[in-house]
């Protein structure tokens, strides 16, 4: 399974509270630095690790939520941001202390739903207090461990409550084709070859659908869309054909209509994406005015070309298809949301660099605006007039 699939535990708390001790103790390694200059981690450092007990994850280090001056703000900017993509978080705090920066964290952890407990560190050098413990307990509704990172304390009731506050979504082994395929089936996979593919490989969707066929124990056909005609004229009828969404046109018209057909962006919304919300959101294609703006949402940065389908072909086609005078605005990575009124319809891609907690944060902005949402396939296959087509391998048979 790939990084972004596993659980992501984000680690808090001020500078120096042992933070980065807390994590070589969790993963049994060396992997963070650990020091007494407060300060040491400066930006937000993801680990691949396992911990025994909870299984593949992602830890991710972030700086001090009371870093200062105008470079330290900055630095707790990112630390906050990291909030937008974690599973669960733990709080660390030293010396019974727990004020302002600790309650503005829990305020935003609260706010992005992400569950969280606190970890009293260092308890060797001041055990945590029971007024301390009540005070966070009662009025935050949080568990607190004392632990000491540096001690020979017993790692496994911090595993524990790690283990209660992952949410159970986040151990589901998710995949892209499943109850879609059966054992044995033949799925055939279009993957086109342009100036947008990667040199010498394939993009990350194309190699996770692969895997992801094989896994469900079914046969994997890899093409062009150039040599699908011979295929299907000389070999038996496949279960399901995926394809890269820019070529629905071409591809639709050679598929009979007796064969599923998808796309790639579709299947990764599924996985993780607000795919009702797309559903839904969808057809306002048909209702876009003139000078409306559309927003287009990138999950990875990139250079732009000729074939860029976000920036070029998707934009093209919504202008011949409503044949309005439509403005366009892009946001690429994860960078922050401007204000939702303006947009008249926002459409993300299907976020192969992004985690499912990323997506939903980043598109709620809109969701809960009242403005509609969609999909660069979804999108695509409705201004090509096979939306229903396209969506029907995912209805209930």
């Amino acid at each position: 399974m790939v990084k972004d699939l596993k659980p992501h535990i984000g680690i808090f708390g001020r500078r120096n509270v042992g933070k980065s001790s807390l994590i070589n103790r969790l993963t049994g390694q060396d992997i963070a630095i650990v020091s007494d200059t407060a300060g040491t981690t400066t930006d937000p450092v993801k680990k691949s690790i396992e911990i025994f007990g909870i299984g593949p994850c992602v830890l991710i280090d972030t700086a001090g939520i009371d870093d200062v001056g105008e470079l330290g703000q900055q630095r707790v900017g990112k630390t906050m941001k990291v909030l937008e993509e974690i599973d669960c978080a733990i709080l660390v705090i030293t010396e019974n202390s727990f004020g302002e920066p600790e309650m503005q964290l829990i305020g935003q952890m609260n706010k992005l739903a992400v569950p969280f407990f606190v970890v009293h560190n260092k308890a060797d050098q001041e055990p945590l207090l029971a007024v301390t413990k009540a005070i966070i307990e009662n009025n935050f509704n949080a568990k607190v461990v004392d632990f000491s990172a540096l001690s020979n304390d017993e790692i496994a009731p911090l595993v524990e409550q790690l283990k209660k506050n992952i949410p159970e979504s986040a151990y589901q082994k998710v995949s892209l084709l499943g109850g879609i395929i059966k054992p044995s089936e033949t799925v055939v996979l279009v993957c086109p070859v342009d100036s947008e593919a990667p040199e010498g490989r394939l993009i990350l969707p194309q190699v996770m659908a692969i895997r992801d066929v094989l896994d469900n124990e079914c046969i994997c056909v890899v093409l062009k869309e150039t040599h699908l005609q011979q295929y299907l004229e000389t070999m038996p009828k496949p279960a399901l054909i995926v394809t890269d969404s820019q070529v629905f046109g071409m591809v639709s018209k050679i598929v009979p209509n007796d064969v599923p057909l998808t796309s790639f962006s579709i299947v990764m919304a599924r996985l993780r994406g607000d795919f009702d919300n797309y559903i839904k959101g969808t057809p306002y294609l048909s209702q876009l005015k003139d000078g409306d703006t559309v927003l287009l949402l990138e999950s990875c940065t990139h250079h732009s070309t000729c074939d860029d389908i976000g920036r070029v072909k998707l934009p093209r086609m919504i202008q011949k298809f409503t044949g309005r005078d439509i403005h366009f605005e892009y946001i690429s990575g994860l960078s922050p949301i401007p204000e939702v009124g303006k947009y008249a319809m926002a459409i993300q891609c299907g976020g192969c660099m992004s985690t499912r907690k990323q997506l939903l944060n980043r598109t709620n902005h809109f969701v809960n605006a009242g403005i509609p949402i969609s999909n660069y396939g979804m999108a695509m296959a409705y201004m090509s007039g096979i939306f229903e087509r396209v969506m029907a391998p995912f209805l209930p048979k």
